[in-house]
């Protein structure tokens, strides 16, 4: 096989492996209840200060509509806190509950596992030209796309 059939066919099954399986690990445990859309909106939110839905939604690429309808489902199932700016009252704040927090630092735990994983079978220059392939592969999808 050629490596333009390898790349592909190894791209191909790797995204879906890689969602399929990160799907899995975001509805063991406790947060069986979250989706994959889910746990993008909170990484979106993030750990730090309460954001505006106009900056998460900039953030995901999609409109504050959108969001709300994400948020709303986040808030009923206790990840999500809702609040009023105290400068503006019209400005809706949106930050990480308790749940939502430990929901995040699980996620970001199968993160790390996962690369952790890949890198500790490489050597230190592979993993440099693994890093430059994937940011030109990043940026071809971005430009394309």
């Amino acid at each position: 096989m050629d490596i333009n059939n390898t790349l592909n066919e190894v791209l191909v099954k790797l995204f879906r492996n890689i969602n399929t399986i990160e799907e899995k690990a975001v509805r063991e445990g406790e947060h069986r209840d979250i989706t994959m859309n889910d746990m993008h909106v909170m990484e979106a939110i993030g750990l730090e200060t309460a954001k505006n839905m106009t900056s998460v939604a900039r953030t995901l690429e999609v409109t504050t509509g959108t969001l709300t309808i994400a948020v709303n489902s986040l808030v009923k199932k206790g990840y999500v806190d809702r609040s009023r700016s105290e400068e503006d009252r019209r400005v809706v704040l949106i930050s990480l509950s308790e749940k939502g927090r430990k929901a995040f630092l699980a996620h970001r735990k199968f993160h790390e596992d996962m690369i952790d994983a890949v890198v500790a079978e490489l050597t230190e220059e592979e993993q440099r030209v693994l890093e430059k392939a994937l940011i030109k592969l990043h940026a071809f999808f971005r430009e394309t796309y």
